[in-house]
């Protein structure tokens, strides 16, 4: 008898996962229940948001002998500030501290909380306490794997980034001289750059997804659960790529219905979706929605990888 595989689809698990969020909730509805769903689905996302920046202003010209005037540019900066160099040196480095210390401490709870909002949907319960301390194992493992996955990435992205800045300074020194190869170079470590944030983000992506709950099932560690994620990632490529393309749409459907409706009250929505944990518990139904999705599609590989047989039936309600 010919071994069956199991069939996997992107469009099945949308019905199911519309389902649990009704039984979630809306069967019956109660805020108690949301503002608790909401706490850890609050925490799950915890400091994300998008990083913008930029290089203001261009190289400094070559002074004699193409230097640069570092004493020129000291006496501007004080100038400007009014205060010495070392006191600015001194702020920006405190500041700067102060910003990573909360990022790392951030990076720390939202692993955390991707246990809690994955514990609260597959057992379909609010509850904080439980799972906070049942899963600090798994979270702090998470953790410590993503902060590596962070540092190496940074420090790639600064070994890529310094040489084109460096290049792009040449280039303006040298102009036209300079011909096509530097540019190539420039180009070609652009396209590195940009293959390198890839990889990032799908790593980042399929541990959410599908390491996460590997780790909720089997009580181990990150590595551990990117070992058997990978043996189920080399033989199911095609499929993981397709479920990526349906996730990019299923986003981008979200994003155009919280446009819409921010677009139709005049961006009240957007002001109130900025609001720390109340934007999250307006979101709710569509953060429980992706969770769900993500889950009920990964069940499709088999019992083993299915989080909700582990569930606990509903507790009973009697009529008063």
């Amino acid at each position: 008898m010919a071994f069956e595989e199991p069939r996997i689809s992107v469009i099945d698990p949308i019905g199911p996962a519309i389902d649990r969020v009704k039984a979630m909730l809306f069967a019956p509805f109660d805020l108690v229940r949301w503002l608790v769903i909401g706490f850890c689905a609050w925490l799950a996302n915890l400091g994300k948001g998008s990083f913008s920046g930029g290089f203001r202003g261009g190289f400094p010209g070559p002074g004699r002998a193409g230097e640069i005037d570092w004493q020129g540019m000291r006496h501007e900066v004080e100038s400007f500030f009014g205060v010495e160099l070392a006191l600015i040196i001194m702020a920006a480095t405190f500041v700067f501290v102060l910003v990573v210390v909360a990022a790392i401490a951030a990076l720390w709870l939202r692993s955390r909380g991707r246990f809690m909002f994955l514990h609260c949907v597959a057992q379909n319960k609010a509850e904080v306490k439980i799972p906070w301390h049942k899963y600090s194992r798994q979270g702090n493992s998470l953790f410590l794997f993503q902060l590596a996955a962070w540092i190496i990435f940074l420090v790639l992205m600064a070994l890529i980034v310094v040489p084109i800045l460096l290049l792009v300074g040449v280039i303006g020194r040298g102009g036209a001289r300079l011909g096509f190869g530097i540019i190539g170079v420039v180009v070609m470590l652009v396209f590195v750059l940009i293959a390198a944030g890839l990889i990032f983000s799908l790593i980042l992506k399929f541990t959410r997804d599908f390491v996460v709950p590997i780790m909720y099932l089997r009580g181990c560690t990150c590595l551990e659960g990117w070992r058997e994620y990978r043996r189920l990632l080399s033989a199911n490529a095609g499929r993981f790529v397709l479920y990526i393309l349906f996730q990019i749409l299923l986003g981008m459907g979200i994003g155009a219905i919280v446009t819409a409706a921010g677009l139709l009250t005049c961006c009240c929505v957007f002001f109130v979706l900025a609001i720390p944990y109340v934007g999250t518990v307006l979101m709710l139904p569509l953060l429980a929605f992706m969770r769900a999705y993500c889950l009920q599609y990964f069940a499709q590989y088999g019992p083993a990888f299915d989080v909700f047989l582990e569930a606990e039936p509903p507790e009973t309600i009697l009529p008063g």
